[in-house]
């Protein structure tokens, strides 16, 4: 049986840390940076839990900069 796997792309440098990606995110992979800006002194979001992802685009719609992407492949 064949299984759907997202994978993200945060863009480290366009993200403000609205943390709006967190609040839908159905899973809770993504999280503030600890103790971590970008260039221009915004804390950033990252993904915590790679494997859990099923892509499901949330993250990135509701991104107003479109700072994430979401790939979608399918495990056999």
């Amino acid at each position: 049986m064949s299984r759907i796997k997202g994978a993200i792309v945060i863009n480290m440098d366009r993200c403000k840390g609205c943390c709006l990606c967190m609040e839908v995110c159905p899973l809770g992979l993504l999280e503030l940076a600890p103790k971590k800006v970008n260039r221009k002194g915004y804390p950033y979001v990252q993904q915590i839990n790679v494997e859990k992802c099923t892509g499901c685009k949330s993250c990135a719609i509701v991104c107003p900069d479109g700072c994430i992407n979401v790939y979608r492949k399918k495990e056999e």
